[in-house]
Formats: C-alpha cells, structure tokens, sequence
C-alpha cells in the first residue's frame, strides 16, 4: 500500500490498557467503540475466536472511517483449548483464577489492520504463554479486592498486581500480555503505509 501518513489512525477500541499502549508508538489517534457481538461462535477455538473478533472490530469501525487506518484486537485466555473472556464479576473472576492455579494459559492477543478505502486488511496474533502459581484461596481474594480486574481477559492484571500471581511468562513480544503487541501493530502499521518511528 502506498504512503497512508495523511490517513487517520483509529483504535476501535475502549480499552484504556490498549490505548495507553498505542501511545507509545508517537503517532496521532483517536478512539472509537467497535459495536461487535463477542460471543463466541459453538466450537470455535480461543485462536480463532481472538482473529475473528479483532478483525470484525477494526472492520466495524472502518465501515463509518473508510478513509482510516484502522486497528482491532482482541485478547481470549485459552486454558486447555476453552476460551476465558472478561469475567465482568467477582464470582466469575474467582473461578477463573480458581482453575488457572498451577496451569499453564496462553493468552491469545490478536491484532487487525484495516483500511476500507484502500482495500487493506491484514491480522497477526501472538500468543503468550502464563504460568500460573498455585494460588490459595485467600490469595485470589485478596488479589481481587486490590485489583478488580472485570475487565481482563482471565481476571489477570499484569500491568498491575496480576504479576504476583505468575510463575512465568514466555512470549516474542512483551507487550502482547497487556492487550496491544506492538511489535506487531508497528508491522502491520508500516504495511498499512505509516512510517514509523
């Protein structure tokens, strides 16, 4: 694709987290609510559940924005091939972390590039890989009355003090885990036209 430095940026997204990440690439943005379902489809896997709904996100608002470049992401935790959302509430948030203890979860972040009027689409996902402590119950209350993390994938807050719940982390790019992977958006940004840094 030819240089797009003249075409808006847009996050389809609300996510203070993804925002914050965004920012650090230098570049001007705005935001904006994708309007997507993200229910999961019977079967589908949490890979395909993230791709699926990070490029319906970046699509939706590239319908309203043709003119701009557009990124959706989506973030599902995959504990033995059963997606994990946003818990939403404390009780749902107690069980997820009640079965993560002591297993291994891949967070599963995709990313969606979008450009309606130039024909541009493009995804990529990375995958990070967490090793959860064995945590006590007590462990897991406190850790939610601190850090109320409803609106994490997996009711895990690393940017926070989700980190404490972790054994491990392996993955190719750090910030993947947060919500954004920016490696890759800078990417699919420079595909898209962009110049960056």
């Amino acid at each position: 694709m030819p240089s797009s430095t003249h075409r808006p940026l847009i996050l389809g997204s609300t996510s203070p987290y993804r925002r914050e990440l965004l920012a650090r690439l230098g570049l001007p943005f705005t935001t904006e609510a994708p309007r997507v379902d993200e229910a999961p489809q019977p079967g589908e896997s949490p890979r395909k559940l993230a791709l699926r709904l990070a490029l319906a996100k970046a699509r939706d608002v590239a319908a309203r924005h043709p003119r701009a470049i557009v990124i959706g992401s989506d973030q599902v935790a995959d504990l033995d091939g059963e997606p994990l959302g946003k818990p939403g509430t404390h009780e749902r948030a107690v069980a997820q972390l009640r079965r993560m203890r002591g297993q291994t979860v891949i967070f599963q972040t995709a990313l969606a590039v979008v450009c309606a009027e130039a024909g541009f689409e493009q995804t990529d996902l990375a995958a990070v890989e967490v090793l959860f402590r064995d945590l006590s119950d007590d462990e897991i209350e406190r850790y939610l009355h601190t850090e109320q993390p409803y609106d994490c994938a997996g009711s895990a807050k690393s940017e926070g003090l989700g980190i404490a719940l972790l054994d491990a982390i392996h993955n190719d790019d750090p910030t993947a885990l947060v919500g954004l992977p920016l490696i890759r958006t800078a990417r699919l940004l420079r595909a898209a036209g962009l110049t960056l840094p």
